[in-house]
């Protein structure tokens, strides 16, 4: 699953790279968590970023909470699954990151955070998929979960799933609501573990109150006294 993910880059960085308006009160985030508002782009809206709530209400669950709501979808039966089918077909997004988090377990009790980013430390974009719903208030929210697949060689290290990465020259694709589903499925591989790197974080990343630019900055390995260094 993907469960964490950063967009440290600048409003101007971001609107040169996807060739959107971003939203005037944007912040770099650098721990985003599920139930989080955030910035993605549409399919309704390629021109201009949107604020969408991380975690997607399906057809069949109306009215939860976005604390109860699905986060990620297996990217191998998105275009299958009635609970998903629709929003693959009508509603694909992208979510702008530069920078994803996975745990590796150490022993029993202890979890080493990483960062896993593109070697050229360039932002990037999920494939994920949206969907609108009617609150207990009658209020419209936006929502989006980002869909996974099978790890590359550097992810498979710790995780057995990867957020599905796209190709910058697939983005519009993903995005046209006239791209064919063969197509669209075809986007949704595995990134290349040759244009990622990775490296342990601080466990600050752990609290999602925690959102500064500690969290991202390499740390030397956990010490026998649980202890990090940052670097940077």
């Amino acid at each position: 699953m993907c469960g964490r993910y950063s967009l440290s880059k600048s409003k101007i960085e971001l609107e040169e790279r996807f060739q959107a308006e971003m939203l005037s009160d944007f912040k770099p985030r650098y721990n985003i968590a599920p139930t989080q508002l955030v910035p993605v782009i549409t399919s309704d809206s390629p021109k201009g970023f949107s604020y969408f709530y991380w975690g997607i209400t399906p057809d069949f669950a109306k009215n939860k909470p976005v604390s109860q709501k699905l986060i990620n979808a297996r990217a191998e039966s998105v275009n299958e699954k009635m609970s998903f089918k629709t929003s693959f077909q009508k509603r694909r997004c992208l979510i702008p990151a530069d920078g994803f988090f996975e745990w590796k377990k150490i022993g029993k009790k202890t979890k080493t955070p990483y960062r896993f980013t593109l070697a050229n430390e360039e932002p990037f974009a999920f494939a994920g998929v949206w969907e609108e719903f009617e609150n207990e208030k009658g209020e419209n929210k936006h929502t989006f979960l980002i869909l996974t697949t099978t790890p590359n060689s550097l992810v498979s290290e710790i995780h057995d799933r990867m957020p599905v990465i796209l190709k910058k020259e697939d983005e519009k694709k993903w995005l046209d609501k006239y791209s064919k589903e063969e197509e669209l499925v075809r986007l949704l591989g595995t990134y290349s573990p040759h244009e990622m790197i990775s490296y342990t974080v601080s466990p600050l990343v752990n609290k999602v109150d925690n959102d500064t630019p500690a969290i991202i900055r390499k740390t030397s390995p956990m010490d026998q006294f649980g202890n990090y260094t940052l670097f940077g």
